[in-house]
Order: structure tokens, then C-alpha cells, then sequence
């Protein structure tokens, strides 16, 4: 199964333009969140990556909220809204959970999710899923330009205990296009521009 990943967006017309036309040579689509900026400009750029007729499983990210995605992509028949829930496809199965976890410090515009949140939700994931998260594993990917690491303890308590097949996340820009692993499960982020990955197996693919 060919998968394209990507993450934060952020309103960006041409990266939008690139991910449909990638979009056409894989089987599954994944978002990782931040379509947005600001809460601001996510309809647009909803509507720009609309044109993907693959299966595309998004979650939320911090710049858009649950409700505001789901609204955007209404229209959107081949997109599926993943927060605490998955899907399968081709006998894979993907599970979503949306937000910043641990909290920001960035205020109301922050669509955030605490860590015991995170914990629950992430206890209703089937072994071996794909991991789609917006917040990385902490330790992991989430080195940001303050030189803080600002992941998830959750996240990183599941992939150390649950082994998915493949974590996919986002958030953290100094990341982008960037994968490491815990305890064997490769952890990509895999930047705006996209990844296309071979699952399982998660050889990279020429884009």
C-alpha cells in the first residue's frame, strides 16, 4: 500500500497544488493537521485539497478546531475526520487524535488536548494501527527552535507500549521531512511538501 503523508499546511496554495497531484499515486492519503493559520483560511485550503479523490484521513491540528474541520470538509467525499476513532482500508487500520497535546501556552486560538485526554483516547486503538497524530512523541520529533521538546508523553507512552505499525505526526516545523523511531516503530514527520511511504515496510518513495 502506497500512503502520501503531510502536515502543516498552513494555507500554502502551491504545497496544496503539490499534494493533490501526489495524491494520485497513492492509496491512501493521511493529514496530520494544521490546515489552517491562526484559525484563519482553512475553507480555502480545504477546498484546494478537496480535489483528492483518494481516501484522505485527516486529524485536527492546533490552528483549526474539530468542528471547523468537519464543517470545511463536508463537501469532501473522500475525506474522513479521525479524533479518538480509526478506520480501516485494505485490511490497515489508522487511528486518529487530533490537537496539541501537552497544552500550548499560545491561548484561545490553540486547539489544544491535556495529556489524561490524550491517554483515554489513545486507549481505544487497535494493536498495529497507523498512528496519526498532530503532536509528536516526546523526545521524538519535537525539538522545536526554542530548544524545548515539546511533545507528548502520551503519544510516546502508546508507541512504546501498543507498537503501531507507523506513527505519523506533525506540529513541530523544525521536524519537517524528518522520521526517527521508538522502540522499532518509525515515527515520521513528514512536512508539507509530503512523503510518499510503501506500508509496511515504510521505504520512502520518489515524489
Amino acid at each position: 500500500m502506497k500512503l502520501l503523508l503531510f502536515c502543516d499546511v498552513h494555507c500554502d496554495e502551491n504545497v496544496c497544488k503539490h499534494i493533490v497531484q501526489l495524491s494520485k499515486q497513492v492509496d491512501v492519503v493521511i493529514g496530520a493537521g494544521d490546515y489552517a493559520t491562526f484559525r484563519k483560511g482553512l475553507d480555502k485550503t480545504i477546498a484546494r485539497l478537496s480535489a483528492i479523490e483518494t481516501p484522505t484521513l485527516l486529524v485536527f491540528g492546533n490552528h483549526e478546531s474539530p468542528e471547523e474541520l468537519a464543517r470545511a470538509c463536508a463537501p469532501w467525499p473522500a475525506a474522513r475526520i479521525l479524533h479518538g476513532r480509526g478506520v480501516t482500508i485494505n485490511g490497515h487500520t489508522f487511528f486518529g487524535i487530533g490537537g496539541s497535546t501537552p497544552v500550548t501556552p499560545f491561548g484561545e486560538w490553540s486547539v489544544d488536548v491535556a495529556e489524561d485526554v490524550a491517554r483515554t483516547l489513545l486507549a481505544k486503538a487497535p494493536d498495529n494501527c497507523v498512528l496519526i497524530s498532530h503532536s509528536p512523541p516526546l523526545n521524538c520529533l519535537d525539538l522545536a527552535g526554542n530548544n524545548q521538546h515539546l511533545g507528548s508523553r502520551a503519544i510516546r507512552e502508546f508507541i512504546e507500549t501498543r507498537s503501531p505499525g507507523l506513527a505519523v505526526c506533525g506540529h513541530i516545523h523544525e521536524a519537517w521531512n524528518c522520521r526517527d523511531s521508538i522502540s522499532g516503530v518509525c515515527v515520521i514527520n513528514p512536512g508539507p511538501q509530503g512523503v510518499i511511504l510503501d506500508y509496511p515496510g515504510g521505504k520512502s518513495l520518489e515524489n
